[in-house]
């Protein structure tokens, strides 16, 4: 087998952990396009456990064993990871993915020092960053983008990089490959709700002016004024719930609060940013432009901006 038998996967964004894992995957999949790939979360399993799932098979059947969360490991486990990781059998990869930062880090290291491939999945936190994943995305697909056109993006789809995946990938399918300014005006017209959403984004993050801006940017695009009440209020809703779930493992929230588990892990990063108070506040300043824009008020744009500054508020004066 050509792939490196142990691969350490590093970092916290999961669109390119999940990528990442499933490239190893794909690349033994080349040479046994019968090789079985199983998952398991590090802290649900013991050193015996992992003993078993590495051991090799009597009939050479090649395996792919990706540990999640494996800075969660326990001491023992940690300990077996990088013992396992030293003697690899033949025809299994183990994968380790691992968050990044102080916890379990000396078992991070240690893999590195028995050869582990690495491969580094950081955070996109930077607008530039953001930009150049864009880029990277439609020419992965095989097209082109104007650098106008990468703002657009930006501006219609918001921060999510599983969001802006799916939307670059829909916009080089829809112009066979050549994506300008025009082009994704043209797309995010007939996209309303994302306009809508990349507001409530920005007010989650307690950005004021961002939140305005796209605002405004929705409103010039003609974004009915009910599309961005409404992912106000489900962004609260989305905030109130998972908090209210607390810390728990977004994969077994995800039945419970009915959410994809990406969405959970966002919310809780996000919910950090909020006290119950503020919380309370931003909620009822979003039930109250439901109604606003359904009727109660004589200018919705006005009823919505007043709703983003109190949402805002909320978020920053805590």
């Amino acid at each position: 087998m050509t792939v490196a038998p142990v691969q350490l996967v590093v970092g916290e964004e999961e669109l390119l952990v999940e990528r990442a894992v499933d490239a190893v995957a794909a690349e033994v999949r080349l040479d046994d396009p019968a090789a079985e790939v199983r998952r398991y979360r590090a802290s649900e399993l013991t050193p015996v456990d992992l003993a078993d799932v590495l051991s090799p098979s009597l009939f050479a059947e090649g395996r792919v064993v990706v540990l999640q969360a494996a800075h969660e490991a326990g001491k023992e486990l940690a300990t077996a990871i990088v013992d396992q990781s030293a003697d690899p059998a033949d025809g299994v990869v183990l994968v380790v993915v691992h968050a990044g930062g102080a916890r379990n880090k000396a078992m991070a290291d240690a893999l590195r020092k028995v050869g582990a491939k690495v491969t580094t999945c950081a955070r996109i936190t930077r607008s530039e960053e953001r930009s150049d994943f864009v880029r990277a995305e439609v020419r992965r697909l095989g097209g082109k983008i104007e650098p106008a056109a990468i703002g657009v993006v930006l501006e219609s789809v918001g921060s999510d990089l599983r969001e802006l995946a799916a939307a670059t990938g829909q916009l080089v399918a829809d112009t066979g490959g050549r994506v300008d300014e025009a082009a994704v005006r043209r797309y995010y017209r007939g996209k309303a709700e994302s306009s809508g959403f990349a507001v409530a984004d920005k007010v989650v993050a307690g950005d004021r002016a961002g939140a305005l801006e796209a605002l405004r940017w929705a409103q010039a695009l003609g974004v009915p004024s009910v599309l961005v009440a409404d992912a106000l209020a489900d962004a609260m809703r989305t905030l109130a719930k998972v908090g209210s779930a607390g810390r728990g493992d977004p994969n077994r929230l995800a039945g419970t609060l009915g959410m994809p588990p990406w969405k959970i892990r966002r919310a809780q990063r996000e919910v950090r940013g909020w006290n119950p108070t503020a919380l309370a506040a931003a909620f009822a300043a979003a039930a109250q432009v439901n109604a606003d824009v359904k009727g109660a008020a004589a200018d919705a744009g006005y009823a919505l901006e007043r709703a983003v500054l109190r949402m805002c508020a909320a978020r920053n004066e805590q």
